[in-house]
């Protein structure tokens, strides 16, 4: 068992990864996500993220409140309304975007619903 929460943490981490450069994957649930499968397999990768400059605070205020600070909010919205821009730009078939548009639009609403953690 200690080798599928491995395998989760490992996968959520690379698409958390993936998220920082493609705004259509959000990065900070992913890194949560990691944070959990390698508590339950990886101590030492556990204790990585907590202690990281970044992805420690992000899964501190989300253990603490469930929280997220205004500024990956900010950042995590502003990047979904480019990502969908950019599709309808490329032109792309309209089902396509308004699919796009219904899973932003429901991870924009989840991301804003949260506590705001402090000011990053």
């Amino acid at each position: 068992m200690r080798g599928l929460w491995l395998l989760l943490g490992w996968v959520a981490l690379g698409l958390g990864a993936i998220g920082v450069v493609l705004p259509v994957l959000p990065t900070t649930p992913f890194v949560i996500l990691a944070a959990f499968g390698f508590s339950k397999g990886s101590p030492r990768m556990h204790r990585y993220l907590e202690d990281h400059r970044i992805f420690g605070p992000i899964i501190a205020d989300w253990r603490a409140n469930g929280a997220i600070a205004p500024r990956y909010k900010t950042i995590a919205v502003v990047m979904m309304t480019a990502a969908l821009t950019g599709s309808i730009i490329a032109g792309l078939r309209p089902q396509l975007i308004l699919i796009q548009a219904i899973c932003m639009i429901g991870a924009a609403t989840y991301v804003l619903s949260r506590p705001n953690g402090p000011r990053n």
